[in-house]
């Protein structure tokens, strides 16, 4: 059995091989410094951490601010002194990595997103969904990711 390239079949394979590479293309929105993550969080929640892990002392965290840290992707604020919180630091968005905590919000630097300190909303879009609460513990002065 022989089989006819027709003008409907070379279509056909172009507009699939042109869907692909649409879908590849728009996988990214990282930059190229490397500074963002484009990986999404790893596992049902995004703690990457170990559990545990001391993260910092309270001092490392300003009052109405907060610190991030990369290689657990969390971020920890201090709305209000005495009151810690923890958040996934992957952007809901396009999963960057949040690069900034300044002006009572936590900052995507990758679409501009920014979150609420003291609770991780959304403060400004194109993100539409909240960071995810991580759980952390304090012991004594020291910061522990649970």
């Amino acid at each position: 059995m022989t089989y006819e390239t027709t003008r409907r079949t070379v279509l056909l394979a172009t507009g699939a091989t042109g869907a692909a590479a649409l879908v590849t293309a728009c996988g990214g929105g990282g930059d190229d410094s490397g500074s963002a993550s484009t990986q999404p969080p790893t596992g049902g929640d995004a703690t990457s951490g170990p559990a545990g892990q001391v993260l910092a002392d309270i001092d490392e965290i300003p009052v109405g601010g907060g610190k991030i840290f990369k290689d657990e992707k969390v971020v920890v604020t201090q709305p209000e002194q005495g009151r810690l919180k923890a958040f996934s630091a992957i952007c809901t968005h396009m999963h960057c990595l949040v690069g900034s905590v300044s002006d009572g919000t936590i900052n995507c630097p990758c679409h501009g997103s920014k979150f609420k300190i003291a609770d991780g909303a959304v403060a400004h879009g194109p993100a539409t969904q909240p960071l995810p609460a991580e759980q952390i513990t304090v012991e004594g002065s020291s910061i522990r990711l649970t």
